[in-house]
């Protein structure tokens, strides 16, 4: 038999190339995003495994309903905002002594009793602090040379052993539960965060106390709503806010596992916040006092034009929400209140919360069953260089207007605010003015305990670190500083 070579090379060559898979494409067209295999032909058999896979991957029904909800909501107009009516407040200025001592009391009692989890927001990447690691990771140069990671788990167990004190006092026992925390990541920060964690022991902590969870990613999309491709065969994709902490709480089934615990209460923070008191007792008996479903820190607002969010009732008796800086009428911003001489629109929200896990429960259904998302603006990478298009992301603070209580509970920032976001050199929110108000804060702590301070610098740029083992808010440092001369900066530990 002779066989014609050039006959058979021929052929193969002008062989059609394999379809896509039709039940797929089918299932694209149905929700208008048949485009993403507009390269089909292109590509590789690897490349069209891949497309293939990562379009499988995607829940096409819930993306194509968030997409719609949130464009028609982005159309919708906005009711109007008021203030927070001041029975919504704990102001510093109006608390007293006794109060803070009974809540503070309140709040060891039921951390004793294994009543309280510890959410952490840990999704983001230092970009902006010239790092690709996770932002807990980063080293803010205290003189202890500890990560924000350590620092936060420093302070559970700081508590955890003040909620045992306060156990052994009132009942003779020293028993008492430990704290469990639970670590929200992106795909972006997971294998880092967790290896961070198992290299330095979980600093401390029990590895079984600490649960690792992912939040979920969400296709960009073109300003009609199709997907935008990264490359001819992946779809772009970014983290969905740190408000998906909702939905992906409630698909790692971790409620369930917080209620398996005995868990009632979940305090909820970001991790970019290097004098975050994580579990804090007071604002867990504040809490538990006034029976809220949701709670949050707030700071005054330093100055009319100062980028953070603040808290509004949205419309006329409505549910208090949070309203971007951006999306504030400057005039609305600058509005004072004539009988207190303050602005009107003043409590900023620092990422901050409490929430009931019963209310949370009910808001991870109520978010998912609206599906609307923010419309972020960006230029998203493409297959035709950067393309402008949407990233949709839902934020932590979505979940207040489904609550059916929330109260504000004000905090003075230079104790509980030291924002770590861009590099040094920048003009705010950077390692060094954070480590400077961590610095200044615990130097008041230890000469309000008796202490001397020496400097080798002027006072205005060091201090001392106390460490978080030592003391949660200056209490106990008597025995350690008392009649002691320290030479900043330095730390201050057992």
């Amino acid at each position: 038999m002779v066989v014609d070579m050039d006959s058979t090379a021929t052929s193969a060559a002008v062989s059609p190339p394999r379809p896509p898979p039709q039940a797929l494409l089918e299932r694209l067209k149905d929700y208008g995003q048949e485009d993403a295999f507009a390269l089909w032909d292109e590509l590789s058999p690897e490349e069209r495994d891949f497309l293939v896979k990562d379009i499988e991957n995607l829940d096409l029904p819930r993306i194509d309903r968030i997409v719609r909800c949130s464009f028609q909501s982005q159309a919708l107009p906005v009711a109007a905002i008021e203030p927070v009516p001041e029975l919504n407040v704990s102001s510093v200025e109006e608390r007293t002594m006794e109060e803070r001592e009974r809540w503070w009391n309140m709040g060891l009692k039921a951390i004793s009793r294994g009543k309280l989890a510890v959410l952490l927001l840990s999704g983001g990447q230092g970009t902006r602090l010239g790092s690709s690691d996770p932002k807990g990771c980063f080293n803010i140069g205290l003189p202890s040379g500890k990560s924000l990671f350590q620092l936060q788990a420093e302070r559970i167990l700081c508590v955890q052993r003040l909620a045992a004190q306060a156990t052994s006092e009132g009942t003779g026992s020293g028993g008492s539960e430990s704290i469990h925390w639970y670590i929200m990541t992106s795909p972006f920060t997971d294998d880092t965060t967790r290896k961070f964690f198992e290299s330095h022991k979980y600093f401390g902590l029990e590895a079984d106390q600490v649960t690792f969870f992912q939040q979920g990613t969400i296709p960009c999309v073109s300003k009609d709503g199709r997907f935008v491709m990264e490359t001819p065969y992946k779809v772009a994709k970014s983290p969905d806010g740190n408000g998906g902490v909702y939905s992906a709480l409630k698909y790692s089934k971790l409620l369930e596992d917080m209620a398996m615990r005995g868990i009632k209460y979940v305090d909820c923070y970001g991790v970019d916040n290097a004098l975050v008191r994580v579990a804090d007792p007071t604002f867990l008996g504040y809490f538990i006092d006034k029976g809220a479903a949701a709670a949050a820190k707030v700071v005054r607002k330093a100055y009319p034009q100062e980028k953070v969010g603040v808290f509004v009732r949205r419309g006329k008796g409505g549910p208090l929400t949070v309203v971007e800086y951006s999306e504030l009428d400057s005039s609305l911003a600058s509005a004072i209140n004539q009988s207190t001489g303050r602005l009107r629109f003043c409590w900023s929200n620092v990422c901050l919360h409490m929430f009931t896990l019963d209310f949370l429960n009910q808001v991870a259904n109520s978010l998912e069953k609206d599906s609307v998302y923010h419309l972020a603006e960006k230029k998203i990478p493409s297959i035709h260089g950067y393309t402008m298009g949407y990233k949709l992301e839902q934020f932590i603070f979505d979940a207040f207007p489904y609550a059916p209580s929330t109260a504000l509970f004000e905090v003075l920032r230079e104790e509980e605010f030291a924002p770590v976001k861009n590099a040094n050199g920048s003009n705010y929110d950077t390692p060094d003015s954070a480590r400077l108000l961590v610095l200044r804060l615990h130097t008041r702590w230890v000469v309000a305990a008796g202490g001397f301070l020496t400097h080798s610098v002027p006072l205005y740029a060091t201090g001392v670190e106390v460490s978080p083992l030592c003391s949660y808010t200056g209490e106990n440092l008597e025995a350690i500083c008392r009649g002691r001369t320290f030479h900043a900066p330095c730390e201050i530990a057992f």
